[in-house]
């Protein structure tokens, strides 16, 4: 009998050995509600997914980085749905196998990723778009870092906002919100206007997106009008010491920025203008 015993153990511990090792390991599954380093883990819904890649209006020539990956949803619709480079980043190790599975499991291996790692110490500069479920300390701790982003850069935001900074966007779905910012260049403060041969001394106060100004006429500073700044895109308007109103347009690079303008009575021209 000890014999017999002695066999069918050797032989059930054989049969164990022989199976995958994936099979004798309990196959990962995420709970909702679970503790994350930061934040719980609650998968954001699909049509709330599509909305916040929708808004960012999100294309193939996009790098995504989703922070906070979770299961790789955002990550795995980016690459899917709107063909766009994706890149997740989730701290918790075995989450991030389990998303990176998904990914795989998706077939967009080749355009999406999941890397396990610390949102605040991973480089997501080179970013076009930047999305998040994050809690609101959270998004206001990454600010800075959004802010600091290249001009233009998209951020999305679900449920949570960015306090004093407002949203280009507010998107409503079934109760959920999705906030959604685009990243401004920083005009704020003075610099030097050539319009030809004219000469001006433009001065800029800004809040983030928005802002206002005057432009020195003689001894007169005259008031912008319609000043706008979406990313690096800037406009604004004023009527010069001749009463012609004059809408200028153009781009910021960094110090710099330039562009054309137009007088309502038919003139028109070139400008370019440097930081002080």
């Amino acid at each position: 009998m000890k014999l017999l015993i002695k066999a069918a153990a050797c032989l059930a511990a054989s049969a164990l050995l022989a199976l995958p090792a994936a099979a004798q390991q309990k196959t990962y599954e995420p709970q909702v509600g679970q503790a994350g380093k930061d934040v719980i883990w609650v998968p954001t819904p699909d049509e709330v997914v599509d909305r916040m890649l929708t808004m960012a209006q999100v294309t193939k020539d996009d790098l995504v980085y989703d922070l906070g990956a979770g299961n790789g949803k955002i990550a795995i619709a980016a690459a899917k749905k709107f063909g766009a480079r994706a890149v997740g980043i989730e701290f918790n190790p075995d989450m991030a196998k389990h998303a990176q599975g998904n990914v795989v499991a998706a077939g967009v291996s080749a355009r999406a990723q999941i890397q396990q790692g610390d949102i605040f110490a991973t480089d997501f500069s080179q970013a076009t778009v930047v999305t998040m479920y994050l809690l609101p300390g959270l998004n206001m701790k990454l600010r800075p870092t959004l802010l600091a982003m290249r001009p233009g850069t998209r951020v999305v935001s679900h449920s949570f906002t960015m306090e004093d900074w407002e949203a280009d966007e507010v998107s409503s779905m079934d109760g959920r919100r999705a906030y959604f910012w685009v990243v401004p260049a920083n005009v704020n403060g003075g610099w030097a206007l050539e319009t030809g041969s004219e000469k001006d001394e433009l001065v800029f106060e800004q809040r983030f997106q928005k802002i206002d100004g005057t432009v020195g006429l003689g001894h007169t500073q005259a008031g912008l009008r319609d000043a706008r700044l979406r990313g690096a895109s800037i406009s604004f308007a004023w009527v010069d010491s001749r009463g012609v109103l004059r809408n200028y347009a153009g781009r910021v690079n960094g110090s710099r920025m330039e562009g054309g303008w137009k007088g309502d009575n038919g003139t028109e021209g070139r400008w370019v203008a440097n930081k002080k």
